[in-house]
């Protein structure tokens, strides 16, 4: 009946509610011709019409055949359908036709799931009409017991449900809006500041916290499936040089210029990060030795190629990378693996710089 889409559910149970309340009005409807107030004959048509029109939106709701509008639930084809029966309950209601003013309040209630202001005024414009002319048709009938006093009174009340009800409505898709907005722009500054909190501001990489936390979990998954897993420290060689020789202005340029070589030239699957200042860490999941030593020295390569321009011109800055490479036994600390990477990084030093160096062992 329901399906198990989320979405259809969801549609189908709206319009089960509004076919609740038309069962309800109908059933309001049949009773008051059977008090004799109104022509039970036109109620039966009636009843027949308006039972047709909530099967037929059930069916195209259910059948998916209403997925090719924009409005799915078919919203505002319920409510001018339901306005025009809610017309003609008045036409024929006779001296009851009171009733069908709190119907037409509750009808407009229902275009605040999902119409826009424009449809709402538009509703509005429909209502006036189609209640004038059924204000027009009352008239021409001259019902006994029906003065123009009451006729007017009857005119004067459906304007007023009319406006006030859209009224409110727009007030309330207004509101909704707003918090509509409200809601995106706190899912905006809450994402600003998961990056602000896991990035450094500069490179754009994981800051140290966030690899931290990152190489926990992989060294979870390597103990589980028993993959290698590798961490290498990369430091940029004399880069104190390049701060005293240009100011740290252009020392944030090379960072930023090193970060994005050293980001094109790893795996999507690779992982790298600004362990602080002018040292980065890089974790090699999946990764055999001969391939990670094959990758760091592409990437020592690319480093070495790059030329970072100057602003304000002059000869470009060229720099290198030196680089150590360790292992993480699966029974050991990150924070061992890290100080034994570090250590083949001043190992990498100590032998003349921009050079690739591993752990003994690990080769």
């Amino acid at each position: 009946m329901l399906t198990t889409d989320k979405r259809q559910r969801i549609r189908l149970a709206m319009a089960g509610l509004a076919a609740l309340l038309m069962v309800c009005c109908l059933l309001v409807m049949n009773a008051v011709a059977a008090a004799g107030l109104a022509n039970a004959a036109h109620v039966r048509v009636w009843t027949v019409c308006s039972v047709i029109g909530l099967i037929v939106v059930y069916a195209a709701i259910r059948s998916g055949w209403s997925r090719r509008f924009k409005d799915p639930s078919l919203t505002l084809a319920q409510i001018l359908y339901s306005i025009a029966c809610c017309a003609v309950a008045f036409v024929i209601a006779g001296p009851a036709r009171g009733v069908t003013l709190p119907i037409l309040a509750i009808i407009l209630m229902f275009g605040i799931f999902g119409l826009t202001t424009r449809q709402m005024l538009g509703i509005l414009l429909y209502g006036l009409v189609v209640f004038g002319v059924a204000s027009g048709v009352v008239a021409l009938r001259d019902e006994p017991g029906y003065p123009p006093v009451v006729a007017g009174a009857y005119v004067g009340m459906v304007v007023v449900v009319l406006l006030s009800s859209t009224f409110l409505t727009t007030r309330v898709q207004s509101t909704r809006e707003h918090l509509r907005r409200q809601k995106s722009e706190l899912a905006r500054a809450l994402e600003q500041i998961r990056e602000l909190a896991t990035h450094d501001d500069l490179t754009g990489l994981l800051n140290r916290r966030a690899m931290f936390e990152r190489m926990q979990l992989e060294q979870r998954r390597s103990l589980r499936t028993g993959y290698p897993l590798l961490v290498a420290q990369l430091d940029i060689d004399h880069f104190k040089v390049v701060n005293d020789t240009h100011g740290h202005g252009k020392g944030d340029l090379v960072l930023r210029a090193f970060a994005d070589t050293v980001r094109h030239s790893v795996r999507d699957t690779d992982v790298l990060a600004r362990w602080g200042g002018e040292e980065f860490v890089l974790m090699l999941c999946d990764t055999p030795a001969e391939e990670a030593l094959a990758l760091l020295e592409r990437v020592r390569l690319a480093v070495q190629a790059m030329r970072v321009p100057l602003p304000q011109g002059g000869d470009p800055i060229a720099i290198t990378v030196s680089i150590g490479l360790a292992r993480h036994p699966p029974a050991d600390t990150l924070a061992h693996t890290l100080e034994r990477a570090d250590q083949a990084l001043y190992a990498a030093k100590a032998q003349g710089r921009n050079r690739v160096v591993l752990e003994p062992g690990l080769a």
